[in-house]
């Protein structure tokens, strides 16, 4: 049982890295992979309420690949971490099979009360590098995250959510098969997706400037009228001395 999870997590990497070349540069140059032996091993004496080996083999794990995942973390089939430094995976956290982390993950807990306190992502989930998944949440299945979301709500099913907090930008992706995988890097798409309130920034500050264009499209037009006003009063003033002016020699005369 443990090397057949060991030769899933192999595959995994086949499956999602091209850069890979063979099984034994995965054995001994994947980190990923690495921690990953380490967690099966921790597991297993975690499981036997071998708590401080556990523990120990955990932090050994810890201290040769820069990952840290909790040896009591339930883990599912073709796990794949990428990179993975300074991914951590809390106590309570539960992954499902084919998921699919990039480094510098978070799935950490915001309470101290004992229980569940981290996340759960589901079957065929990929989250992004650098994103944070804090408390005992629920991201679907095939749910994306992009990099460096802050996610504290729970992802719909097959859902994309970006920014900070993280919100839903795409719509739910297709179920993956054996034709059509589906494996979105990082957790989006090739031509990439935008954080939606930097779409609602951007959109004010174009209008913004709309808005100041025509202000002093305005601005001139009255500047403009007041000049032609002062002129026409200007000129009514001196007609209307010219003709007191002529009334007043008439009268001399």
């Amino acid at each position: 049982m443990f090397l057949k999870a060991l030769g899933e997590d192999i595959d995994a990497v086949f499956e999602r890295d091209p850069a890979v070349r063979s099984r034994i540069d995965v054995v001994f140059s994947y980190p990923g992979f690495q921690a990953l032996v380490f967690y099966r091993i921790a597991n297993a004496a975690w499981r036997r309420q071998w708590y401080f080996l556990g523990r120990y083999i955990s932090h050994i794990g810890r201290w040769l690949t820069g990952i840290e995942i909790h040896p009591g973390v339930k883990i599912g089939r073709k796990f794949f971490i990428d990179h993975g430094m300074g991914v951590v995976i809390g106590e309570t956290a539960e992954i499902g099979d084919n998921v699919t982390l990039y480094q510098g993950v978070t799935l950490g807990g915001v309470s101290l009360e004992p229980g569940k306190r981290h996340p759960t992502l589901g079957d065929d989930v990929i989250v992004g590098a650098g994103a944070k998944i804090l408390g005992p949440i629920t991201v679907g299945a095939c749910a994306r995250v992009g990099s460096n979301a802050v996610v504290v709500k729970d992802v719909p099913r097959g859902a994309t959510v970006v920014g900070i907090p993280a919100r839903q930008v795409a719509p739910k992706s297709t179920e993956p098969s054996a034709e059509r995988p589906n494996f979105a890097a990082y957790g989006l798409s090739s031509d990439g997706l935008s954080d939606p309130a930097a779409n609602v920034i951007e959109n004010l500050f174009d209008r913004v400037q709309q808005l100041s264009a025509r202000l002093m499209s305005l601005e001139e037009k009255l500047t403009d009228n007041d000049r032609g006003y002062g002129a026409s009063w200007a000129k009514s003033r001196a007609d209307t001395e010219a003709t007191a002016a002529d009334k007043n020699v008439r009268e001399d005369r």
